[in-house]
């Protein structure tokens, strides 16, 4: 392995923000995973108005997809943050996040908000993954990279 930093791979999801702020839905480095705040909002649009679980699981969906297309798995996730705008609906959502991280068990850290970009947006989750795999992400054409 050479001195240098790992390469990196983004992914950008095509969101609304992702070019309009800068950033990537995630990033990939050597075999970390981060993913930026994921919520309901679709095409621009916000699903499920009203309905904390169903956008946490759409949000953890849109989380899943860009670990997958970074070369990880669910059960690569070593930390969560979710953010939850109604202290009432914080029992649905940690339901929701126990349902798909009952055998990963990442670190986990839920933070009641004042709100979100949408007002429509009840919740919306950061993830962490570190990928468990024998080879490296490497860069082309250079195997020691």
């Amino acid at each position: 392995m050479t001195g240098g930093s790992p390469p990196r791979r983004l992914y950008c999801s095509g969101g609304p923000w992702e070019d309009a702020f800068g950033y990537s839905r995630a990033i990939r480095t050597g075999d970390r995973i981060i993913v930026s705040g994921c919520t309901a909002a679709v095409d621009g649009a916000v699903r499920h108005p009203g309905n904390a679980s169903a956008q946490m699981r759409l949000a953890l969906d849109r989380v899943l997809e860009a670990i997958t297309a970074l070369g990880g798995t669910l059960g690569d996730v070593i930390r969560t943050r979710m953010y939850v705008v109604n202290r009432a609906d914080c029992d649905v959502v940690g339901r929701v996040h126990g349902e798909r991280f009952a055998h990963v068990r990442p670190a986990a850290t839920m933070i009641l908000v004042a709100g979100l970009i949408e007002e429509e947006m009840l919740v919306e989750v950061e993830v962490e993954a570190q990928v468990r795999s024998a080879k490296p992400l490497t860069t082309a054409g250079d195997p020691h990279e």
